[in-house]
């Protein structure tokens, strides 16, 4: 665990873990910053990950989260089915984009790094009917 991902998400209130967490104590070092919801990526395995769902639905501050490891696995409509934003991380690639009126948002990966793509996370703020979320890339 990165300790600039820790001062990162000091001030938070939830932790969603779109995949690949690699490991159990991942989690454990997370929920000591805040309650964790996570699911399970490719890169996930033993008994500790099948512990986790594929694809979780989270509410939070009155908006609905689809959490989902690979955005191109989505077999639903998510603005027809209810959702603001749907997570996901397969990619490690750090994106926030709107389409049909839903947030998409792939946080990055604060693990080690991918390829040649950034060290990130995102951070999801939620006031009333409003959603907005940014990229954080870590120095590290």
């Amino acid at each position: 665990m990165r300790p600039e991902a820790l001062t990162a998400l000091a001030r938070v209130d939830l932790i969603v873990h779109a995949c690949d967490v690699g490991a159990p104590e991942v989690l454990d070092r997370l929920r000591a910053r805040a309650p964790v919801v996570a699911i399970r990526g490719n890169n996930d395995h033993g008994a500790w990950a099948k512990r986790l769902p594929d694809t979780e639905v989270v509410e939070v501050g009155g908006r609905s989260l689809y959490l989902i490891h690979d955005v191109n696995e989505l077999d639903l409509d998510p603005a027809a089915a209810g959702f603001d934003v749907v997570v996901s991380g397969h990619s490690h690639r750090p994106e926030v984009e709107t389409r049909g009126g839903v947030l998409f948002l792939n946080p990055g990966s604060i693990g080690p790094r991918r390829f040649k793509l950034p060290v990130a996370l995102a951070v999801l703020r939620i006031s009333g009917r409003a959603v907005r979320a940014r990229i954080v890339e870590l120095e590290v």
